[in-house]
């Protein structure tokens, strides 16, 4: 368990110290290759038109992780293993910086930049679907928190780097750059797949919103989206993150009212522009704070046991 949580500290550092350099090391272009070879040799396969396609495309690299995973588990004091993780964490976490992402938006002087800006918080299938409203935007940074650092660092801790990196290439094979080109079957199926994994990784985040947030807030918008069905749909955590960030920007404006700032100009000064992403931020910073500190302390439950 101390190593898992070594893992995920130091990729978390690395992927912020080489920022400029993580999108490059974290490139997708060799699983596109591979997408287009498999495309090109099984065209005309109804195997790989349909929904077995996502294994055909997945088990591969999937088996070589695991492969090497069990190989390196118990040598030399863990330190291969130690070195895959992050390395695998590293590459799988993003591919994109979400906080740079967000401060990309925040920064843009004209509507054309802050449209180009908010792209990035949708992914290549959904481009056509940005919109720069603040529900829509909140909404959008929960979601890329999701897929991004959430979503990873789960199947992380349960399955090790073959967690980590099944879930990006699922993703990339949902909805990455590469998915508008392989048959709409295969990339269902996987989008299917997709909502699986993510739901229960959007009931843990909707559950640590509640509890750095507003809880009652939170658990009555997950209530009323859905949240408390058994079915594969995240949508749910968009609802808790808007409530979730609608009464953290109410409370910081009670505080600057109480402050003696009371007009409506004098509030957006103090608030910056478009409060709502910045309280969404700061609100998925605290979920993964909460997240790496409960990861803590099982290890010091860990090490007194």
């Amino acid at each position: 368990m101390f190593a898992t949580l070594l893992a995920v500290v130091v990729a978390l550092a690395l992927g912020h110290l080489v920022h400029d350099g993580a999108g490059s090391l974290r490139g997708q272009a060799w699983f596109g290759r591979w997408l287009q070879w498999l495309d090109r040799r099984f065209g005309d396969s109804a195997l790989w038109r349909g929904a077995a396609g996502v294994a055909i495309a997945l088990l591969p690299p999937l088996l070589a992780i695991g492969a090497l995973q069990l190989l390196l588990d118990g040598h030399w004091l863990g330190l291969p293993s130690l070195l895959l993780g992050i390395a695998v964490l590293f590459v799988a976490w993003g591919p994109r910086n979400l906080d740079h992402d967000v401060e990309a938006v925040l920064d843009a002087t004209s509507g054309d930049e802050r449209h180009a800006a908010a792209a990035w918080l949708w992914p290549p299938l959904q481009r056509g679907q940005v919109r720069l409203d603040a529900p829509a935007l909140v909404g959008a940074v929960f979601a890329c928190a999701l897929r991004r650092w959430f979503a990873v660092l789960l199947w992380f801790l349960l399955l090790g780097p073959f967690g980590a990196l099944g879930y990006r290439l699922l993703a990339i094979l949902a909805e990455g750059e590469f998915a508008a080109s392989l048959p709409p079957r295969l990339v269902a199926g996987a989008q299917a797949l997709l909502r699986v994994v993510d739901w229960p990784v959007a009931q843990l985040m909707t559950l640590s919103l509640a509890l750095v947030g507003n809880f009652e807030d939170v658990a009555y918008a997950w209530k009323e989206a859905g949240g408390a069905s058994l079915r594969a749909d995240a949508g749910f955590l968009a609802a808790a993150g808007r409530a979730s960030v609608r009464g953290g920007v109410a409370d910081e404006a009670e505080d600057f009212a109480g402050a003696g700032v009371a007009s409506g100009s004098a509030l957006v000064r103090e608030l910056g522009p478009m409060p709502e992403l910045r309280e969404a931020m700061g609100l998925v910073w605290r979920a993964l704070a909460l997240w790496l500190a409960l990861l803590a302390l099982f290890v010091v439950a860990g090490w007194v046991s």
